[in-house]
């Protein structure tokens, strides 16, 4: 199964890649639904790298989902102007063992409307198992809940975070 998104972001596409790379950003989109919690040993880092990432969600943040590794990589540009963010992870423990396959991939280019805006695409493909359809109306509410807190979020993004000039200011 999959769900897919597909919207028009109220940022440049150099402050949405930063964005999806943050892991605050990835806890800002789920809140309150999911709470995440980084199982490294440093805790997260203020940026994603490639590599396995483990983490603990609870729902509500309270009701335990499990473990799962968040298993990062950025496959080279196929089309020029697009990155993409690929999480190939797999689930550990608890709720999050059900998946079977899981292959979740972000792309982020310049809207070709407005070139100030991101065109931002988003799909997950997915198994659970005999529960893959069972499962799929949850995965794709969550979704929609994602999309609407990436508008909300997207115009506070800035493509200079980070950069010490802009951090000094």
């Amino acid at each position: 199964m999959r769900v897919l998104l597909k919207l028009v972001l109220d940022c440049e596409p150099e402050a949405a890649w930063r964005a999806i790379q943050s892991p605050a950003v990835l806890r800002e989109v789920y809140t309150p639904l999911i709470s995440v919690r980084s199982l490294e040993p440093k805790g997260f880092p203020n940026r994603w790298e490639g590599g396995d990432h483990p983490v603990a969600m609870k729902a509500a943040g309270i009701i335990p989902l499990g473990e799962q590794v968040i298993s990062l990589e950025f496959p080279e540009r196929r089309h020029e102007g697009v990155q993409i963010m690929r999480d190939a992870g797999a689930g550990v423990t608890g709720l999050n063992r059900l998946f079977t396959e899981w292959d979740h991939r972000i792309a982020i280019a310049r809207d070709p409307k407005d070139p100030g805006k991101t065109l931002y695409r988003e799909q997950l493909r997915f198994s659970a198992g005999p529960f893959t359809a069972a499962v799929w109306p949850g995965l794709w509410a969550l979704w929609q809940w994602r999309s609407a807190r990436l508008k909300q979020l997207a115009p506070t993004w800035s493509s200079r975070l980070g950069e010490p000039e802009y951090d000094a200011a």
